[in-house]
Protein backbone atom coordinates (compact mmCIF):
# COMPACT_ATOMS: atom_id res chain seq x y z
CA UNK A 1 0.00 0.00 0.00
CA UNK A 2 1.40 3.46 -1.03
CA UNK A 3 0.08 6.56 0.62
CA UNK A 4 -0.44 9.27 -2.04
CA UNK A 5 -0.72 12.95 -1.07
CA UNK A 6 -0.48 16.28 -2.87
CA UNK A 7 0.95 19.60 -1.76
CA UNK A 8 1.56 23.02 -3.36
CA UNK A 9 5.16 24.22 -3.60
CA UNK A 10 5.57 27.98 -4.28
CA UNK A 11 9.01 29.12 -5.46
CA UNK A 12 10.30 32.68 -5.74
CA UNK A 13 12.82 33.88 -8.33
CA UNK A 14 14.16 37.41 -8.95
CA UNK A 15 13.05 39.62 -11.81
CA UNK A 16 16.05 41.85 -12.69
CA UNK A 17 15.34 45.55 -12.63
CA UNK A 18 15.96 47.70 -15.70
CA UNK A 19 18.00 50.90 -15.87
CA UNK A 20 17.00 54.23 -17.34
CA UNK A 21 19.91 56.59 -17.92
CA UNK A 22 19.89 60.19 -19.05
CA UNK A 23 22.64 62.73 -19.67
CA UNK A 24 23.37 65.38 -17.07
CA UNK A 25 25.12 68.35 -18.69
CA UNK A 26 25.75 69.96 -15.29
CA UNK A 27 27.74 67.06 -13.83
CA UNK A 28 31.33 66.11 -14.58
CA UNK A 29 31.69 63.66 -17.47
CA UNK A 30 31.35 60.05 -16.29
CA UNK A 31 29.87 60.88 -12.88
CA UNK A 32 26.82 58.71 -12.26
CA UNK A 33 24.08 59.87 -9.92
CA UNK A 34 21.40 57.36 -8.92
CA UNK A 35 18.07 59.15 -8.54
CA UNK A 36 16.04 56.03 -7.82
CA UNK A 37 17.70 52.80 -6.71
CA UNK A 38 16.72 49.73 -8.67
CA UNK A 39 15.04 46.85 -6.88
CA UNK A 40 14.59 43.35 -8.26
CA UNK A 41 11.04 42.07 -8.53
CA UNK A 42 9.80 38.68 -7.42
CA UNK A 43 8.19 36.02 -9.62
CA UNK A 44 6.37 33.35 -7.67
CA UNK A 45 5.82 30.04 -9.47
CA UNK A 46 3.52 27.42 -7.95
CA UNK A 47 4.03 23.69 -8.42
CA UNK A 48 1.74 20.86 -7.34
CA UNK A 49 3.74 17.98 -6.01
CA UNK A 50 2.51 14.41 -5.73
CA UNK A 51 4.12 12.49 -2.90
CA UNK A 52 4.27 8.70 -2.46
CA UNK A 53 4.78 7.88 1.17
CA UNK A 54 6.09 11.43 1.76
CA UNK A 55 8.57 11.37 -1.15
CA UNK A 56 7.98 13.62 -4.17
CA UNK A 57 7.14 11.43 -7.11
CA UNK A 58 6.00 14.06 -9.62
CA UNK A 59 5.36 17.78 -9.82
CA UNK A 60 3.41 19.95 -12.22
CA UNK A 61 3.63 23.71 -12.58
CA UNK A 62 0.20 25.12 -11.91
CA UNK A 63 0.79 28.85 -12.25
CA UNK A 64 2.98 31.87 -11.79
CA UNK A 65 2.44 35.39 -10.52
CA UNK A 66 4.51 38.55 -10.18
CA UNK A 67 4.30 39.10 -6.45
CA UNK A 68 6.58 42.14 -6.45
CA UNK A 69 7.16 44.30 -9.49
CA UNK A 70 10.75 45.37 -10.17
CA UNK A 71 11.64 49.03 -9.55
CA UNK A 72 13.47 50.66 -12.44
CA UNK A 73 16.76 52.29 -11.49
CA UNK A 74 16.93 55.89 -12.69
CA UNK A 75 20.37 57.34 -13.27
CA UNK A 76 21.94 60.48 -14.64
CA UNK A 77 25.43 60.42 -16.16
CA UNK A 78 27.46 63.59 -16.36
CA UNK A 79 28.58 64.88 -19.74
CA UNK A 80 30.30 68.11 -18.70
CA UNK A 81 33.95 68.20 -19.76
CA UNK A 82 36.04 69.95 -17.14
CA UNK A 83 39.15 71.65 -18.48
CA UNK A 84 41.98 71.71 -15.97
CA UNK A 85 42.93 75.24 -15.02
CA UNK A 86 46.11 76.52 -16.57
CA UNK A 87 48.83 76.65 -13.99
CA UNK A 88 50.20 80.13 -13.47
CA UNK A 89 53.65 80.75 -14.85
CA UNK A 90 56.36 79.70 -12.46
CA UNK A 91 57.94 82.57 -10.61
CA UNK A 92 61.54 82.82 -9.58
CA UNK A 93 62.85 84.02 -6.24
CA UNK A 94 63.09 87.77 -5.87
CA UNK A 95 66.13 89.44 -7.41
CA UNK A 96 66.80 86.95 -10.17
CA UNK A 97 67.36 89.34 -13.03
CA UNK A 98 70.20 88.84 -15.51
CA UNK A 99 72.72 90.76 -13.40
CA UNK A 100 71.95 88.69 -10.33
CA UNK A 101 72.16 85.46 -12.31
CA UNK A 102 75.54 86.51 -13.70
CA UNK A 103 76.80 87.29 -10.19
CA UNK A 104 75.79 83.77 -9.12
CA UNK A 105 77.55 82.34 -12.18
CA UNK A 106 80.75 84.34 -11.54
CA UNK A 107 81.05 82.81 -8.06
CA UNK A 108 80.49 79.32 -9.47
CA UNK A 109 83.04 79.87 -12.25
CA UNK A 110 85.67 80.95 -9.73
CA UNK A 111 84.78 78.02 -7.47
CA UNK A 112 85.72 75.71 -10.36
CA UNK A 113 89.12 77.36 -10.63
CA UNK A 114 88.38 79.32 -13.80
CA UNK A 115 89.32 82.96 -14.23
CA UNK A 116 87.37 85.96 -15.48
CA UNK A 117 88.20 85.18 -19.11
CA UNK A 118 86.18 82.00 -18.76
CA UNK A 119 83.39 83.97 -17.13
CA UNK A 120 83.41 86.39 -20.07
CA UNK A 121 83.03 83.48 -22.47
CA UNK A 122 80.13 82.20 -20.38
CA UNK A 123 78.45 85.61 -20.41
CA UNK A 124 78.77 85.77 -24.22
CA UNK A 125 77.45 82.22 -24.60
CA UNK A 126 74.37 82.58 -22.43
CA UNK A 127 73.67 86.11 -23.65
CA UNK A 128 73.14 84.51 -27.05
CA UNK A 129 71.28 81.48 -25.74
CA UNK A 130 68.84 83.02 -23.27
CA UNK A 131 69.78 86.56 -22.35
CA UNK A 132 70.37 85.05 -18.88
CA UNK A 133 66.61 84.67 -18.36
CA UNK A 134 65.69 81.76 -16.09
CA UNK A 135 62.35 81.29 -17.89
CA UNK A 136 63.65 81.56 -21.46
CA UNK A 137 61.96 78.91 -23.61
CA UNK A 138 62.57 77.93 -27.21
CA UNK A 139 59.16 77.16 -28.69
CA UNK A 140 60.56 75.22 -31.64
CA UNK A 141 63.08 73.01 -29.84
CA UNK A 142 61.76 72.97 -26.28
CA UNK A 143 65.07 74.15 -24.80
CA UNK A 144 64.63 75.94 -21.49
CA UNK A 145 66.34 78.15 -18.96
CA UNK A 146 69.57 80.13 -18.83
CA UNK A 147 71.72 77.34 -20.34
CA UNK A 148 68.91 76.30 -22.76
CA UNK A 149 68.90 72.67 -21.65
CA UNK A 150 67.17 70.36 -24.12
CA UNK A 151 64.86 69.17 -22.76
CA UNK A 152 64.69 71.47 -19.77
CA UNK A 153 63.89 68.56 -17.48
CA UNK A 154 67.53 67.45 -17.75
CA UNK A 155 68.28 70.15 -15.19
CA UNK A 156 66.34 68.21 -12.57
CA UNK A 157 69.62 66.36 -11.94
CA UNK A 158 70.87 69.60 -10.37
CA UNK A 159 67.75 70.32 -8.32
CA UNK A 160 63.99 69.92 -8.19
CA UNK A 161 63.56 73.70 -8.58
CA UNK A 162 65.20 73.72 -12.01
CA UNK A 163 62.23 75.50 -13.59
CA UNK A 164 62.61 78.65 -11.51
CA UNK A 165 65.97 78.76 -9.76
CA UNK A 166 68.82 80.37 -11.74
CA UNK A 167 71.42 78.86 -9.41
CA UNK A 168 70.15 75.36 -10.17
CA UNK A 169 70.14 76.07 -13.90
CA UNK A 170 73.66 77.53 -13.79
CA UNK A 171 74.95 74.57 -11.76
CA UNK A 172 73.61 72.19 -14.38
CA UNK A 173 74.87 74.34 -17.26
CA UNK A 174 78.42 74.51 -15.94
CA UNK A 175 78.40 70.76 -15.39
CA UNK A 176 77.27 70.23 -18.96
CA UNK A 177 79.92 72.59 -20.32
CA UNK A 178 82.67 70.92 -18.27
CA UNK A 179 81.69 67.44 -19.41
CA UNK A 180 81.35 68.32 -23.10
CA UNK A 181 83.72 71.22 -23.78
CA UNK A 182 86.01 71.44 -20.77
CA UNK A 183 85.56 75.16 -20.26
CA UNK A 184 83.10 77.97 -21.05
CA UNK A 185 85.52 79.31 -23.67
CA UNK A 186 85.52 75.89 -25.32
CA UNK A 187 81.73 75.98 -25.43
CA UNK A 188 81.73 79.56 -26.74
CA UNK A 189 84.15 78.62 -29.55
CA UNK A 190 81.88 75.75 -30.54
CA UNK A 191 78.87 78.05 -30.51
CA UNK A 192 80.63 80.56 -32.73
CA UNK A 193 81.49 77.82 -35.21
CA UNK A 194 78.12 76.00 -35.26
CA UNK A 195 75.56 78.40 -33.83
CA UNK A 196 74.81 76.06 -30.91
CA UNK A 197 76.66 74.25 -28.17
Amino acid sequence: IVRVTEQPDPRDSPIPFSVENSDDPDATKGKVTVLTAGVNGVLTETFLQTLHDGVVATEVKTGEQVTAAPVTEVRKTGTKVVVAPVKPAATAPAGTDAATAQAIARDMVHARGWDDSQFSCLVNLWNRESGWRWNAGNKSSGAYGIPQALPGSKMASAGADWRTNPATQITWGLGYITGRYGTPCGAWSSFQAKGWY
